[in-house]
């Protein structure tokens, strides 16, 4: 804002015009002064973090450990998946890759040692910019594992949950071997072609609901359970139900209609179950995989 000293200086160059150009002047600063205002406002809105909600787009696998890797890929191939790709150490297989679809796979990892657990290891949510997302986790406070590139070429960061589970996110990369492979592999058989979500049993439900919040999911009480959503991925389906004796996971994969799925199933050699609109299968060990009538 301009001075009195400053009107006083105008004045003696031109006393005539003194007030107008005290007027010009002083509408000139709080133009300036609008802008500086607003570019500290904006600088302030970018440096915030943005929220997580909308940068979780799906799951981009789930993983489990197998006591017979070809076995497994096998029975898996009867469900219409098919083998990606895989890694490899000294001629033997550490990883298989089976494709759901362009953005959705199975790990598979061969048991090396009795003592390893079989079953199911870690969930991955695919991420719309991993680094971004990362930071916001960073800033507030829940200790992400830094950004680093996997041996697939895909980034890739993760937790622990409360349960000493891990939670992967991942970003998919141009050149990786997930990215190289889309729209092959994607057997024409397959009994769903999504992977929707998990039901999950755990022992420490108010703190796995409070880790999932503060990643960024929306969560609701129903029915005892919690289930989760997110804006990103409107179809995912996450829901913690109290863990009791010999519950295990189910791996939900929609299906638009379950008699058919069933009959697809009996064809193929695999055993299931159905009730309703549900049909249940059991991998060779164990793991349990749910195909569910959406009406879709």
């Amino acid at each position: 804002m301009p001075s009195l000293r400053l009107l006083s200086l105008c004045y003696l160059v031109r006393p005539h015009r003194a007030l107008e150009v005290f007027l010009r002047l002083t509408m000139k600063f709080r133009w300036l002064l609008s802008l500086v205002v607003a570019a500290a406002c904006a600088a302030t809105l970018i440096a915030q973090p943005p929220p997580p909600a909308s940068s979780i787009t799906g799951i981009a696998h789930i993983a489990f450990r197998v006591s017979d890797l070809d076995r497994e890929i096998a029975f898996l191939g009867k469900l219409g998946y098919l083998e990606s790709f895989a890694m490899t150490n000294a001629g033997k297989t550490t990883e298989a890759f089976i494709k759901v679809n362009d953005r959705q796979f199975i790990e598979l990892y061969p048991q090396t040692d009795p003592s390893q657990p079989l079953g199911w290891m870690h969930v991955c949510y695919e991420a719309g910019d991993l680094n971004v997302l990362q930071h916001y986790y960073a800033t507030e406070g829940l200790n992400p594992s830094p950004v680093r590139k996997a041996a697939a070429g895909n980034l890739i960061s993760s937790f622990n949950d409360p349960e000493g589970r891990v939670t992967e996110f991942t970003q998919y990369m141009p050149g990786s071997r997930h990215t190289l492979d889309i729209g092959q592999h994607l057997g024409p058989g397959r009994i769903s072609t999504e992977l929707m979500g998990i039901d999950l049993p755990v022992r420490e439900g108010a703190a796995m609901k409070e880790f999932y919040t503060d990643l960024g999911f929306e969560a609701e009480d129903t029915n005892g359970n919690v289930r989760l959503t997110t804006p990103g991925a409107p179809d995912l389906h996450m829901e913690f139900r109290p863990a009791g004796l010999g519950s295990q996971p189910e791996f939900l994969f929609p299906v638009a209609d379950a008699k058919r799925a069933y009959e697809a199933l009996e064809y193929a050699g695999v055993n299931a179950q159905r009730s309703g609109g549900l049909v249940f299968v059991k991998d060779p060990d164990g793991n349990l995989f749910v195909f569910l009538s959406t009406g879709r």
